[in-house]
């Protein structure tokens, strides 16, 4: 018997009110409301929908229910004031996390350097934006980390699931600081073959508010999802939630099969209202625990500006509230769109909380990289809790710090402790960390102490730099693996000119996010002409135009910041 057909087309008014979605003068458009009061309501078959619940007061994470068959959409509302969003290109509402660039360690005092990873880019998608517009970003919306895993390395790819990563080494010259050097560690994550890849339950939470109507927002985040909705397989299923003044849900789960009824939904999306950001999460987790498939993908899907100004907006709330929903084995990935009230705290607070990653769509072009040329490595995780640790050997290193990955440090004990949350790595995905270290002999930032510092007690082995640890869970496993190996003089290049291609590439773009932090360890000598210089000579073949555009932007930066000092 043959399978049924894929119901797919052009989500014409026709079409769409055919599968239940009238058209725009027969219903009442979700997100656009009296009184702050949204709702949806298409005209469905079936039997009338259950009384929606009472409004809530709290977000209180709930109980894994029962799977329930899909069934007609459900209105959920709740009251609140209308509170106007500001106007667009208001960069001062703008919310960043702010962070300090990581200090200088004495390798003598504290040899051991900890972290947690970051595969997230929306700090890279975000910078361009500013970049474009011919502005200086915000110093705190410039993560290094995220600008420098926004690239593919070509690293060389595991073969085996079981151990997903491959590590990566090299130590070259310090670009930008004489007598120092830069360790490059690199971890490639396996790539899922795509026959392989496990189906996929999820929820798109949209944010249909007021603050969503620029065309940068709601109608890109619609363009985003149809690209992802393209991707779809016959066994993946999506529901869909909107919420502004009220949260209700859309789309029923629904089968890959019927990608135009997941088209019309889309398109029946408009913004108008306040933001009930709190209950759109709980009632879309609720779905998709609803819906749980343990041989599934669960994960939730959230596009937003992050402007929640309804209900509960306490952001310890609700990151507290996405962190209980992860033990449900239920993923969030944050999805950050528009200007002016864009609320990238938020943002980042969810998606670390969540297991999940945080991303930015600043245009159609960064919506075909993040739900079609990333697909695999946005939405299929290869492993949970992934954590880094360098140790350091004080007879070859006397100094380092780590740059980047401020906001994601943990402590020495957190590597051992499986019950500390970390970052979560996608099909296909690597991930990038760069430290800066003085090598013992050559002149240390701080001056010697004067009565001596203890002795050290570190055996000299074969001249070690440091040595490398990485641990990391399965999706869904208890228990952690490790993965562990030396830096020494195998991994060293004289000459920076010399270190592999993506060791420059990792070097241009670091240099590039320091220099807009206006970090204090980047040489004056170190100019923009020397950041374009070392990406032009590391483009390599560059399929996507990625690199190409880089280069660009790093042109942009110093034009704009040549600008902004001769007008102070």
């Amino acid at each position: 018997m043959a399978a049924p057909a894929i119901r797919d087309g052009s989500p014409t008014p026709a079409a769409c009110e055919a599968l239940g979605f009238p058209r725009n003068d027969d219903r009442r458009v979700y997100g656009r409301g009296r009184g702050g009061r949204m709702m949806y309501a298409p005209s469905m078959a079936g039997p009338p929908p259950p009384a929606p619940p009472p409004p809530m007061a709290s977000i209180q994470p709930s109980a894994p229910a029962a799977k329930a068959a899909p069934g007609p959409m459900q209105e959920m509302v709740v009251t609140g004031a209308y509170r106007p969003g500001p106007m667009p290109g208001d960069v001062d509402t703008e919310r960043y996390p702010h962070a300090q660039a990581n200090p200088i360690k004495q390798t003598a005092q504290e040899p051991v350097s900890t972290f947690s990873v970051d595969v997230d880019t929306a700090a890279y998608a975000n910078v361009r934006r500013f970049l474009t517009d011919g502005q200086s970003p915000p110093r705190d919306a410039v993560r290094v980390e995220e600008l420098i895993n926004y690239f593919d390395y070509g690293y060389a790819k595991p073969t085996d699931p079981q151990a997903p990563f491959k590590p990566f080494v090299a130590v070259t010259p310090s670009p930008w600081s004489s007598d120092r050097q830069i360790v490059h560690i690199g971890l490639q994550g396996y790539d899922i073959p795509r026959s392989q890849e496990p189906p996929l339950n999820l929820v798109f939470l949209i944010d249909t508010s007021g603050s969503m109507s620029d065309e940068n927002k709601l109608p890109l985040a619609r363009k985003a999802l149809n690209l992802l909705v393209d991707q779809l397989r016959p066994q993946d299923r999506v529901a869909m939630v909107a919420y502004a003044g009220s949260a209700g849900a859309v789309l029923a789960p629904t089968g890959g099969r019927d990608k135009l009824k997941m088209r019309c939904a889309l398109g029946a999306l408009e913004s108008g209202g306040s933001t009930a950001g709190g209950q759109g999460l709980a009632l879309a987790y609720d779905l998709a625990v609803q819906n749980f498939d343990p041989k599934a993908v669960n994960r939730v899907i959230l596009m937003t500006d992050g402007d929640f100004n309804v209900g509960v907006a306490d952001p310890a709330k609700l990151t507290d509230f996405v962190a209980a929903k992860r033990q449900t084995g239920v993923y969030l990935s944050v999805y950050g769109l528009g200007e002016g009230n864009y609320n990238d705290t938020l943002m980042q607070a969810l998606a670390q909380n969540g297991n999940g990653t945080a991303g930015y769509i600043d245009t159609l072009n960064e919506a075909r990289k993040s739900f079609r040329d990333d697909f695999s490595g946005s939405l299929f995780p290869i492993a949970d809790d992934v954590k880094i640790q360098v140790e350091f050997n004080p007879r070859t290193v006397s100094e380092y710090r780590l740059i980047g990955y401020e906001t994601r440090l943990l402590n020495r004990e957190d590597f051992n402790n499986d019950r500390v949350d970390a970052g979560e790595v996608g099909s296909g995905t690597s991930v990038t960390a760069l430290y800066e270290v003085t090598p013992v002999g050559a002149r240390p930032s701080s001056d010697p102490l004067r009565y001596g510092a203890p002795a050290a007690r570190a055996p000299a082995v074969s001249g070690e730099l440091a040595f490398l640890k990485v641990r990391y869970k399965l999706p869904g496993g208890q228990t952690s693996r490790l993965i562990e190996r030396p830096i020494g003089p195998a991994d060293t290049y004289g000459r920076v000119d010399q270190a592999p291609e993506a060791t420059r590439w990792a070097l241009a773009v670091a240099g590039f996010g320091q220099k807009l932090r206006g970090d204090p360890w980047i040489s004056p000598a170190f100019g923009w002409k020397a950041v374009t210089d070392l990406a032009q000579g590391a483009r390599g073949a560059d399929p996507f135009g990625l690199r190409a555009e880089f280069v660009q932007l790093a042109r942009s930066a110093g034009e704009t910041r040549t600008v902004n000092e001769s007008r102070n």
